[in-house]
């Protein structure tokens, strides 16, 4: 599905390197006799991995399914999102390097998903699959933020989003990467590598677009305006982030925020762009309240799931 990730000996945390989990990663992409509860940060762990660790008995607290889900959520909507581009890019280039985007972030989702199923269970008592979250949920049920369910618009509007997601993800997987739940931890320490290449991306084209025709600096300053109602919501506490932040298995919202402005301020300065002074939309998403644009996006992913024989809708 995503691309394995390489090995380094890299320990930067800033500007756009790689980081250092502190363990070196095995070759190949991950061993199928691996346990999720086994597996240390900076291996590669993969989703069947963790789908078999559920089916034999793996299985995350409540809460910590919740916040799993949430994070599936977000990767599942903006991978359907970024797919869009596929054979629409501007250039050849671009094609490949959003569908590679989008892979990741299904890997993602899937990882995210195949976990939070194992706390989770079926009519017939089998713990929920990823394909069951993925399929079989109404609009409702998603707990993605609004941001990740915001349309494509044209190029600028997309890289506006990914700017946004890349920089929030990265050092949201970066500190996971600690998490005391050591599957959360493993997931994050594969995804933070891939995510590092995605914010390196979107920094890219944001200086490439703002420093380029008056028409291209134009369209990136709109596509920042028409996003950043949405940052507000990615940070966002509640009790059940607060609750897994003090027991050290997740990381709460609130406190990337200092980086990420601080590491967004920096590229925009960069690229001669403001933050945009935007009123924040009201958002909701993490507890079911999303924008018409989600329930165009999930038909589009459950159409087909709806005619399989046996379909659970």
């Amino acid at each position: 599905m995503s691309t394995p990730p390489t090995n380094t000996d890299a320990a930067e945390t800033t500007g756009h390197g790689d980081i250092s989990t502190g363990v070196a990663a095995p070759t190949g992409s991950g061993d199928s006799n691996a346990s999720a509860t086994r597996i240390t940060p900076g291996n590669a762990l993969r989703p069947e991995d963790i789908a078999l660790e559920v089916r034999t008995g793996l299985k995350p607290s409540e809460d910590i399914a919740e916040y799993a889900l949430r994070l599936g959520d977000d990767a599942l909507i903006l991978a359907q999102r970024l797919g869009h581009w596929i054979s629409r890019a501007p250039e050849l280039e671009e094609d490949i390097a959003l569908g590679n985007i989008a892979l990741d972030q299904l890997g993602h989702a899937r990882s995210f998903l195949s976990y939070a199923g194992g706390a989770m269970t079926n009519d017939d008592g089998s713990a929920k699959t990823e394909d069951d979250l993925a399929y079989f949920r109404r609009e409702h049920e998603f707990r993605s933020v609004q941001l990740f369910e915001q349309p494509n618009g044209d190029f600028a509007v997309t890289i506006a989003r990914q700017f946004i997601v890349s920089y929030y993800q990265f050092e949201l997987y970066r500190r996971l990467t600690e998490s005391t739940d050591g599957t959360l931890a493993a997931i994050a320490a594969k995804a933070v590598k891939e995510v590092d290449y995605h914010r390196d991306h979107s920094a890219q084209w944001i200086l490439r677009l703002a420093g380029g025709t008056e028409e291209s600096r134009r369209r990136m300053v709109h596509g920042l305006r028409l996003m950043w109602p949405y940052v507000e919501e990615l940070f966002r506490d509640d009790d059940l982030t607060r609750r897994l932040a003090e027991a050290g298995a997740a990381v709460a919202p609130s406190s990337l925020r200092e980086d990420f402005d601080r590491l967004t301020g920096e590229l925009l300065e960069e690229a001669e762009l403001d933050v945009p002074d935007v009123p924040a939309a009201p958002g909701g998403g993490r507890r079911g309240r999303h924008s018409e644009h989600l329930g165009y996006i999930l038909a589009e992913m459950q159409v087909l799931a709806r005619e399989y024989p046996g379909a659970k809708w």
